[in-house]
């Protein structure tokens, strides 16, 4: 399988953390985001939406959206719980990443620390309420986490990868996470997990 990659965006070091985990081997393509290499027609043909990460199958086919692609590499394995309730539960929180805590976490990330001069194009205001939501979202998975080791079916699975590609770097986007014991203390059992790598592996 061929994964289009940004190698500093969480959406792609998940996939390449599921995949190093369940000894799966992609072939990875860097693409150039900045430079707008997902705009030219030849990308925009295999994704439209001209986003990475893009995993390209081994038959051929394509498949954009992160979340998706761990479903789809994750299917049939561990990492994917068997229990339809417990399923549903890991969906719940890769929505909640997606919907609750990327927009604001990794946002700012980008604006701070990925975008060259990005710091200067964004207003105070802009940033407090990435900051505000942000924390919100910290705040959230900081509750849940006080009484459960992993996000669901008590065990890890696709929910904590997805949640913790870009929690573990969220101090790059100017968020403190020592308020949060018990997120910090889960961020270190996802680094204990068998074939773990770093987003720079």
């Amino acid at each position: 399988m061929r994964l289009y990659n940004m190698h500093n965006s969480g959406n792609c070091y998940k996939v390449r953390l599921t995949a190093h985990q369940l000894g799966l081997p992609l072939d990875i393509v860097n693409v150039d985001v900045l430079a707008q290499e997902t705009r030219t027609g030849t990308f925009l043909a295999k994704n439209p939406n001209g986003r990475v990460p893009l995993l390209e199958t081994d038959d051929g086919r394509f498949l954009p959206e992160s979340n998706a692609i761990l479903f789809y590499l994750g299917e049939n394995t561990p990492l994917v719980p068997e229990d339809a309730f417990e399923r549903a539960q890991m969906l719940q929180w890769m929505f909640f990443e997606q919907y609750s805590h990327e927009p604001y976490i990794a946002v700012a990330r980008f604006w701070l620390s990925i975008k060259p001069g990005g710091r200067d194009e964004i207003s105070e205001s802009q940033l407090a309420a990435w900051h505000e939501r942000g924390h919100q979202a910290l705040g959230v998975m900081e509750k849940h986490l006080m009484y459960t080791d992993f996000f669901a079916a008590n065990r890890y699975t696709l929910a904590d990868i997805a949640l913790y590609a870009y929690t573990h770097a969220a101090g790059d986007g100017g968020f403190d996470l020592a308020p949060y014991e018990a997120v910090r203390a889960w961020l270190a059992r996802v680094e204990a997990q068998p074939r773990h790598i770093t987003m720079k592996a």
